[in-house]
């Protein structure tokens, strides 16, 4: 079992460059560290604008940033060496190896292959984390119906379905056979409350499975209730990083704004 952090961030710095105005430099991430343990629930906090996703994706490589360290402690049966790796630095077919075991990165929004259901989008998940075909498909199934997905809608096209129903179908390929360690990006904010309470229900138990989240949600009341420790970012920067209670507990305008 790691007993280290699972994931270490140091000195992560990204800024965009805005050729439609005129090549402007805009910072996105200046010098953020933080680190995830396994089992531990960190949200990421701060009004729009602040970084958080950027570090999601960062973290994820989907953004490629200009400075810094990425570390993920990697497990066997990666095609990586058990050890920690260093992922800025890694080659894309490696990190899209890593990606598909030991990351699970879900965003608000669905981005399916054409022409392909609930059932086979989740169940593709599966097998990229070395699930067996049946067993995919048990957990894939599983997972969907834990998410109120009806069956009638297992097989039809992700693309015609609702923005709510596209976010659990998100949410399910997320966390079927949990990864170690998993980015959400407001997965639940288009959710009605009792779909939202299905998905916060399942979220909240990842941590007794010992995997490692870092999310990104649009209530107070949801980090309240499911983080252990809250980052909160300010203009690219981490400005406060501890448990919980003291974040929440502390004055801080940006949150008050953010939240209100």
């Amino acid at each position: 079992m790691t007993t280290g952090p699972i994931l270490a961030v140091r000195e992560l710095s990204k800024t965009f460059t805005m050729h439609s105005v005129g090549g402007r430099r805009v910072v996105s991430l200046e010098r953020v560290g933080l680190d995830v343990a396994p089992g531990e629930h960190v949200a990421l906090a701060g009004s729009s604008g602040a970084g958080k996703s950027s570090l999601l994706r960062c973290i994820c490589r989907t953004y490629l940033p200009d400075s810094g360290t990425v570390v993920l402690d990697t497990a066997a049966g990666t095609g990586l060496p058990p050890a920690p790796v260093e992922l800025t630095a890694l080659g894309d077919r490696a990190m899209a190896r890593l990606r598909g075991r030991e990351i699970g990165y879900v965003s608000q929004f669905l981005q399916a292959r054409p022409r392909t259901g609930p059932r086979a989008h989740v169940r593709e998940a599966a097998l990229r984390r070395g699930m067996p075909a049946v067993e995919a498909d048990e957990r894939a199934v599983a997972a969907l119906r834990g998410l109120g997905i009806a069956e009638e809608l297992f097989d039809i096209d992700c693309a015609v379905l609702s923005g709510g129903e596209r976010q659990r179908i998100n949410l399910a390929a997320g966390i079927v056979s949990p990864p170690r360690l998993l980015l959400l990006d407001e997965p639940v904010s288009a959710l009605d409350p009792a779909n939202r309470e299905r998905a916060l229900a399942l979220i909240e138990e990842l941590t007794a499975r010992d995997v490692a989240v870092l999310a990104v949600y649009h209530s107070m009341s949801i980090i309240r209730r499911l983080a252990d420790r809250v980052v909160v970012m300010e203009h690219g920067r981490v400005v406060d990083d501890a448990s919980a209670e003291s974040v929440l507990s502390a004055d801080h305008s940006a949150l008050k704004e953010a939240y209100a």
